[in-house]
């Protein structure tokens, strides 16, 4: 009787091993070892803002990062050209190095240039005829700032420049630009209207087209009938100025949207911004030139995560462990007092089979300002499955 319940417990025990044995081996998660937000260091910086008007300023991946706080929309002038010229670039796709389809200059686009001549706009002289490519036409109205080109660019992208005046609405709201409001192709009409603050928004965005870049950086340019043209744009490669668009002649006053390279803690950075209703041109241009000169010692580049840096734990219950490691540099500009968020996204792991070094088991997403993208993460060392003996013994799952 004894030796028969023997046999039971032992059977007994033997089942409930065999049970833990084949229980599911429990999922892993990954712990962030990095704080969730960080304040960059430092006091909002004072600026040398306009006595009158406004201005805003950014940098280049981060974003907008300050403005004068006094912003009205008010007429954007030629700065308006950028986004004609944004659209264009869009819809025909033209790369650097392509000079895009021939444009025959119609009686329309010689009538556009003889009125706005009459109305002692800026204008470059065409011929009916005279074939311009696209990149010629783009030259011609953001290098003089023609307004007459920019209406044959409408006209040859939509067909008429109603139809191109509504897109660029669209896309102003589509880049969120909520005090921008077009209503002509130029900026001749008063009733094309703006920020500093969104029209910094839109210079960056252009400037990320390399056509857009490449022209706005020339001082400039040769035309087949109206011959050497010249930049307005004053200031342009000085102080590492390299763009972007003026906006006169309007009796709201001088703008000046503009970019600018500086190096910051051994990097190349863009530093963007836009004044706007300067009394004069040249106003305008001091003003940026000032901002560009005050923000270079404030403005830092930090390496915020290094490659092969720790960012996360798995620890396993039978006692393996590797860390989650950063598999690049990640530098980023700061500005003071601006909000570094950082948020673990890696995958909790069943250990049926063993996981290499170097497996790529998540991301560190990252923003900070306009940056937004995620750090791939790998495995430091090899992860293994649990030992028989754990699995008979352990406890719980």
């Amino acid at each position: 009787m004894w030796r028969r319940a023997g046999v039971v417990i032992v059977v007994i025990v033997l089942a409930l091993a065999a049970v833990n044995y084949l229980r599911p081996i429990p999922a892993v998660a990954a712990t962030h070892l990095l704080h969730s937000t960080e304040v960059v260091p430092g006091a909002a910086p004072t600026l040398p803002w306009p006595l009158r008007g406004a201005a805003a300023v950014g940098i280049g991946g981060l974003g907008l990062v300050a403005s004068s706080g006094n912003e009205q929309a008010t007429p954007a002038a030629s700065v308006t050209k950028v986004m004609t010229a944004l659209i264009v670039l869009e819809d025909s796709k033209l790369k650097k190095g392509e000079t895009g389809p021939n444009i025959t200059i119609s009686d329309a686009d010689v009538g556009a240039y003889e009125s706005d001549l009459r109305d002692q706009q800026s204008v470059v002289k065409v011929e009916v005829g005279e074939q311009l490519t696209l990149f010629q036409v783009l030259e011609g109205m953001l290098i003089p700032s023609a307004n007459n080109l920019a209406e044959t660019a409408a006209r040859w992208d939509s067909s008429s420049i109603d139809a191109f005046v509504t897109k660029m609405n669209k896309r102003a709201a589509d880049l969120h630009l909520t005090h921008t409001k077009f209503a002509d192709t130029s900026g001749a009409s008063a009733a094309s209207v703006s920020t500093p603050s969104d029209l910094t928004s839109l210079g960056m965005v252009a400037m990320q087209n390399d056509v857009f870049a490449q022209i706005v950086a020339r001082g400039q340019v040769d035309l087949p009938v109206a011959g050497t043209v010249y930049n307005v744009n004053g200031v342009l490669g000085q102080g590492g100025i390299v763009g972007i668009k003026t906006g006169s002649g309007l009796n709201a006053g001088a703008n000046f949207l503009f970019a600018a390279n500086a190096t910051v803690d051994n990097h190349t950075i863009v530093v963007y911004g836009c004044v706007m209703a300067q009394p004069t041109l040249q106003a305008a241009f001091a003003t940026a030139q000032n901002l560009i000169a005050a923000m270079s010692p404030i403005v830092h580049v930090r390496r915020v995560i290094a490659r092969n840096q720790s960012i996360a734990n798995y620890t396993t219950p039978w006692g393996e462990q590797s860390d989650l490691v950063s598999t690049v540099d990640v530098d980023l500009a700061e500005w003071p007092g601006m909000i570094l968020r950082q948020h673990l996204d890696a995958k909790e792991v069943v250990l049926e089979r063993p996981i290499s070094p170097s497996t790529v088991e998540g991301t560190e997403h990252v923003v900070l300002g306009d940056y937004n993208f995620d750090v791939p993460l790998a495995t430091a060392d090899p992860l293994y499955p649990p030992g028989r003996l754990w699995r008979l013994l352990r406890v719980k799952l």
